[in-house]
């Protein structure tokens, strides 16, 4: 079992930016295919926002983030992060982290369906 933490959500006026963490409460016995990041707005449904392979580094964001997010590894510390730059009112959402050990396809990796383990979620909440 995989328990995830997330935290370093708050909130930022429009333009501002935020890094969110994501570990494991008891570390991983094994290392992970992917880790990711997901959000879920009121009333929409939960999308992928920034996922990684994390042997290869391999990174894939959805298009409304690409040039404003960054999804990086701390392999020492176990840590997955989300730096998050010139944030939108539209950006405002419960983010996720997720995590698979299964071999999943490219076109999968930014699908809610394709993660097994997930955190609780962080808010973060833009203003404008």
């Amino acid at each position: 079992q995989v328990q995830l933490v997330e935290s370093g959500g708050g909130s930022v006026q429009a333009g501002g930016s935020l890094r969110l963490s994501c570990g494991s409460a008891y570390g991983f016995t094994y290392r992970p295919y992917l880790m990711g990041w997901f959000r879920q707005a009121p009333g929409k449904e939960r999308e992928g926002v920034a996922v990684m392979q994390i042997r290869s580094g391999a990174t894939l964001y959805v298009d409304s983030v690409k040039g404003r997010f960054t999804i990086s590894k701390d392999i020492a510390k176990k840590t997955l992060y989300l730096l998050m730059n010139d944030l939108k009112p539209e950006d405002t959402a419960v983010y996720y982290c997720a995590t698979t050990y299964a071999s999943i396809s490219s076109w999968r990796r930014l699908l809610r369906d394709a993660y097994k383990f997930w955190g609780q979620g962080t808010q973060v909440t833009v203003s404008s």
